[in-house]
């Protein structure tokens, strides 16, 4: 288990806007407990915070998997997570209309990035794959009336940028771009059947 007085002092930081010293605190953390699912996740913020999209969600992902690895001590264990960018800034879970209405401004007429941190952790023997997979959405210009229509009927309030591809969302692209269309509701299904096999599992 992690130092929980290094954690707690990360968290302080990170509240305070101190990202990069909360994330130091966090390394070190990590040197004595290198699968500790809190201090995992207290990074993975840390580096969001500081604009490292890729680290983030490498970091979370990983601490997903590494949280429930006691309750299965012998399971392969998949963790995910994911963030939208446009333009240079993160775009988490809106969690609200109003929020959910500014990022569909903001992705109006514009690319997309989403990013999903994605690891299989091998309870058992404690080896962690973690990779980033990037998937590109281009946006279609949107007007107020579409974005509210799209948003009062679908309510995409816990999907990363507010966009759903699996549903009415797909009425908002103009174009996929990127090697896994599965990657955009958070699990990159290519990638995940190579790691799969490096532990020894075909899934055909």
């Amino acid at each position: 288990m992690a130092d929980a007085d290094l954690l707690a002092r990360a968290e302080d930081l990170l509240r305070r806007g101190e990202a990069a010293a909360a994330e130091r605190l966090c390394h070190k953390a990590l040197a004595r407990a290198p699968r500790d699912a809190g201090a995992l996740t207290l990074s993975g913020r840390a580096a969001a915070a500081r604009g490292d999209r890729d680290e983030a969600v490498r970091r979370l992902a990983e601490a997903k998997a590494c949280a429930v690895a006691a309750q299965h001590p012998d399971a392969l264990i998949i963790g995910s997570d994911q963030v939208a960018t446009v333009a240079g800034r993160i775009l988490g879970k809106p969690g609200g209309h109003e929020q959910a209405v500014a990022q569909l401004r903001l992705a109006s007429g514009k690319c997309l990035q989403f990013l999903t941190g994605l690891c299989l952790f091998n309870a058992r023997t404690g080896v962690a794959q973690v990779e980033v997979v990037p998937f590109t959405v281009v946006f279609r210009a949107l007007d107020d009336r579409q974005i509210e229509n799209y948003l009062r009927r679908e309510q995409p309030y816990h999907c990363a940028g507010s966009f759903k591809s699996e549903a009415l969302g797909i009425a908002l692209c103009e174009r996929f771009e990127g090697e896994d269309p599965n990657a955009l509701i958070g699990l990159p299904l290519i990638r995940l059947t190579r790691m799969l096999e490096k532990e020894g599992i075909n899934v055909i």
